[in-house]
């Protein structure tokens, strides 16, 4: 018996409507890399940076040249990211409102409700995302929160624009957003903070800096990639590791006897705290 296998080409991704960014800077360009590497042209992009030398990168990384104000060339960008500092974004939206009334709003900067933005803006199509620095190698972590305004065309357009950065979660609860922010959106600091001190004990145990911070690097990674792809929980995993009487048995019970998940746990809770505040520091104006 013969049996015909028919090969469906692979189809690429529809091209997306021309971009505008406010704001030039890491995050901003880790989007734009990571699209233009897809194909994306440099000129379906619009840029509004105030700083000369952001510009100037902007242009050498990726040919792009950027304007140091909002203009007219932003009316014909479909979505407006703003990737700006919380506390300069009520300024920036003023200049930009009259060339995005149609536009939908995707809003990368950190605390600031979804409230002020769509005042600021006059729009109800706004999307809030919290991502995190590992976006700018591919491996980010974003959360997402849509206002009722945004339809399902304009989260599949958020998704297609933000999937060269990493993994993303939508959440219901505009709320979620300040847990996201403390989690994976401060989360690679506390990920450093453990790999530096890894690194440390390995040079106080005789390796030198190198051997050590190979080591503690390698371990999270592999530790996370394995975590990543298991179906059990990470109790599981690190139960699986852990012999009684044993070397990992020794070190945890020393975490535990400092209380360490407890105070990191509250480090965390302290994070979402100060995320809410700075909502309610940024978003009066």
């Amino acid at each position: 018996m013969t049996i015909a296998v028919t090969f469906l080409p692979r189809t690429a991704p529809a091209p997306l409507p021309p971009v505008a960014f406010i704001g030039g800077g890491n995050m901003a360009s880790a989007i734009i890399g990571g699209l233009i590497k897809q194909g994306t042209p440099a000129d379906a992009f619009e840029v509004v940076e105030p700083f000369e030398e952001a510009r100037q990168k902007l242009a050498q990384s990726f040919g792009i040249i950027a304007q140091a104000e909002a203009s007219e060339a932003l009316s014909r960008c479909a979505v407006v990211v703003w990737a700006v500092k919380p506390q300069t974004f009520a300024e920036a939206a003023r200049p930009v409102r009259a060339f995005a009334e149609n536009a939908l709003h995707l809003s990368v900067a950190a605390g600031i409700p979804s409230d002020s933005i769509a005042r600021w803006l006059g729009s109800e199509r706004v999307v809030r995302a919290m991502p995190n620095t590992p976006a700018l190698v591919g491996q980010g972590m974003t959360g997402l929160y849509a206002r009722p305004g945004v339809d399902a065309a304009d989260r599949a357009l958020v998704a297609q624009l933000l999937a060269p950065t990493g993994e993303l979660l939508w959440v219901d609860d505009e709320a979620a957003l300040d847990a996201v922010t403390a989690m994976s959106g401060s989360g690679p600091a506390y990920v450093f903070y453990f790999i530096e001190a890894m690194a440390e004990a390995g040079v106080e145990m005789g390796l030198s800096s190198d051997q050590a911070l190979r080591l503690a690097v390698g371990t999270f990674t592999g530790a996370s990639a394995l975590a990543h792809s298991a179906t059990e929980p990470p109790s599981v995993l690190r139960e699986r590791v852990t012999s009684k009487g044993g070397t990992t048995y020794a070190a945890l019970a020393s975490l535990e006897g400092a209380d360490v998940k407890a105070k990191f746990k509250a480090a965390i809770r302290a994070a979402q705290q100060r995320a809410a505040e700075l909502g309610d520091e940024f978003g009066r104006a």
